[in-house]
């Protein structure tokens, strides 16, 4: 805590922006977290300014990817990338709808658009990845997603992944209402309204998509090899409370992750080789998946996350 105020005391006196105005730097500090002379942990603190002002400025999330983040290929595995991005767009958009006081709420992931992989991202590499709000409606929020990947011993940086994602704010003392969301400010005109349109263009497809989720394939019994039934596969996960939000309902994040390794499987099925994710269409989220009491394990149906994918190809 002490090092947390030096810190902020030290962005005021910086002399960065002027009175009255927020002030944006970046403090260094090292902090000695064992005996040993070489043994250090370097943390970075960004001070932002006041908590109306939060919105405006993106949310960086940065971390290194070990090798337990690693697919068969040995590069990082799509899902995981796909719940850093989901993970970093609920921070922004559930800090952006609590930035007026009223009820508070969450952020709950609605949809996701087109998402494609530009480059692979290795073991060891730095991940930083950057959410920014472009777009808000009377209930809904627009978040931009960019993935940089850094090769912390060259200092090389190149763009990973860039995705768009739509969050919903839901009540702490009522899962199922959906709040207000607070209005942004945006520079020019065009913006709002190109913002617009990308905002009832996903809603269409989101209502049209919703009619459509009936059309399961069943599985088939001993299937002729290289044909739809035949790699088509399915996945069943006991969701926990380190899946869940504060509501008691999986992350989005965590559902991605979870179609992204079924849906591995089904190509690796497929191609008999190493397979990894070069784009992933959009996905909507008309329910949640809830986690389930002790007393609710009776019925498997309940406290299963249950996902099934098949090759299109061969339709």
């Amino acid at each position: 805590m002490r090092l947390l105020a030096w810190a902020l005391r030290l962005c005021e006196l910086s002399g960065q922006g002027a009175p009255g105005r927020p002030v944006s730097a970046r403090v260094c500090l090292g902090l000695r977290i064992s005996k040993g002379p070489r043994e250090r942990c370097w943390a970075s603190i960004r001070a932002v300014g006041t908590r109306s002002d939060l919105p405006s400025h993106p949310c960086v999330a940065t971390r290194i990817m070990r090798p337990d983040d690693a697919n068969v290929a040995g590069n990082v595995h799509g899902g995981t990338i796909l719940k850093m991005i989901e993970e970093a767009g609920a921070i922004i958009s559930t800090r952006h709808c609590n930035s007026q006081n009223g009820e508070r709420c969450v952020a709950a992931l609605a949809r996701v658009e087109r998402t494609d992989f530009l480059s692979p991202m290795c073991i060891g590499e730095v991940a930083h990845v950057s959410a920014e709000i472009t777009y808000t409606s009377k209930h809904s929020v627009e978040v931009q997603v960019n993935v940089m990947s850094e090769n912390i011993l060259t200092g090389t940086k190149k763009l990973t992944n860039k995705a768009t994602l739509w969050y919903v704010p839901l009540s702490l003392k009522n899962v199922d209402k959906v709040l207000e969301v607070p209005p942004v400010v945006y520079s020019r005109q065009e913006q709002e309204e190109e913002g617009r349109k990308r905002y009832e263009a996903q809603k269409l497809e989101r209502m049209e998509t919703k009619w459509r989720n009936g059309d399961i394939v069943q599985p088939a019994l001993n299937p002729e090899p290289n044909t739809v039934s035949y790699s088509q596969s399915s996945l069943i996960h006991l969701v926990g409370p380190s899946d869940c939000t504060l509501h008691g309902f999986v992350h989005g994040g965590v559902t991605m992750k979870l179609m992204d390794e079924v849906a591995g499987i089904v190509a690796a099925r497929h191609c008999k080789t190493n397979i990894v994710t070069a784009s992933v269409d959009a996905i909507n989220f008309h329910d949640k998946i809830r986690k389930v009491a002790a007393s609710d394990l009776e019925s498997p149906l309940l406290c299963h996350h249950h996902l099934w994918a098949h090759d299109l190809h061969e339709q």
